[in-house]
């Protein structure tokens, strides 16, 4: 899927996570500020890529700003910056 837009998901609530995409130019690039980043900044990048990878997003920069969100609040966010950033109005969400 190709970024058209800057799009932005989530809140900065404890246990949120919010997520903002540009339109890249070359791979993508994660930018992250966590306040648990020694202890999981890894798995948090890791979630974020393997999540755009799935949606065919290759050309993005990403700016995460975390507050403890678990795996699968980073993923749905992800997912919706996405959709938002691409202009989608139909979803393939699974369960």
């Amino acid at each position: 899927m190709e970024i058209l837009q800057n799009s932005v998901a989530g809140t900065l609530e404890s246990s949120d996570i919010m997520i903002s995409l540009e339109p890249g130019t070359d791979g993508v690039k994660i930018e992250l500020q966590s306040i648990v980043e020694k202890q999981f900044g890894r798995e948090i990048r890791r979630a974020i890529a393997e999540t755009l990878d799935e949606l065919g997003v290759d050309k993005v920069k990403v700016n995460a700003v975390d507050k403890g969100a678990l795996d699968c609040t980073i993923r749905a966010r992800t997912k919706t910056a996405v959709y938002r950033a691409g202009g989608k109005t139909s979803y393939e969400w699974k369960i």
